[in-house]
């Protein structure tokens, strides 16, 4: 493949693309909820997949938590590191895929509506220097599905987006993907995506290699 068919850098998406984490915030969100006498189903945790957690926080006090957002961000988070320090949930394909871009030069970032600290976590357990950029969901101003994280991940590495790939799994992380005008492929897992000519949607990166990511480049360069 020629370079100007690879792509300027690959842009990650993390729980539910990267990890299976979704599993570990419903967890840490019904414990919360329960603590204040509320009531949370696997539904509800569904609807925020890919939210940003200042919103996250929002829905969670409507249902009765008495915590001010970012208290209920910070508390989650700790929640989930908690069972991360268990064990880390890569999905099937996502660390080999991620370590085949890294090893190819390819730049990657960390794009993210988790907190730093947990962004910064995931990152180091990959077990070697997996991002040049993480952009966390406490550095936005405008959370997913606004573009806004995609476009700084980009202008960080000093490359055009619309020359990038970025990879998610939800709805709103899609929808942010597309917005910035990066190639964008979808590996949905808690929530379902339809076919759409906007993106790529691939069940998961387990048996994928670089040369069919970065084929998604080339084909819209090629358009």
């Amino acid at each position: 493949m020629t370079d100007v068919n690879r792509p300027a850098a690959v842009l990650w998406d993390m729980d539910g693309t990267l990890v299976d984490t979704e599993p570990y915030w419903l967890r840490a969100e019904t414990e919360l909820v329960h603590e204040w006498g509320g009531h949370w189903s696997m539904e509800d945790g569904l609807q925020l997949v890919g939210s940003s957690l200042t919103n996250s926080s929002r829905v969670l006090q409507s249902r009765g938590v008495g915590l001010e957002p970012d208290e209920i961000i910070q508390l989650l988070t700790s929640r989930v590191l908690e069972q991360l320090d268990d064990a880390v949930p890569w999905r099937p394909g996502s660390r080999e895929m991620l370590f085949a871009v890294h090893d190819s030069g390819v730049p990657t970032a960390l794009v993210t509506m988790s907190i730093r600290r947990m962004a910064d976590h995931i990152a180091a357990s990959a077990g070697f220097p997996a991002f040049d950029v993480v952009v966390a969901g406490d550095e936005v101003v405008n959370g997913k599905p606004d573009p806004e994280a995609y476009l700084r991940a980009a202008t960080a590495l000093g490359v055009e987006i619309a020359d990038c790939i970025a990879i998610e799994d939800s709805e709103f992380g899609v929808a942010a993907a597309v917005a910035s005008g990066a190639t964008t492929l979808a590996l949905p897992l808690h929530v379902k995506l339809p076919e759409s000519p906007a993106y790529t949607r691939w069940d998961s990166l387990d048996g994928r290699t670089l040369e069919q990511l970065f084929e998604l480049h080339a084909e819209k360069v090629a358009r």
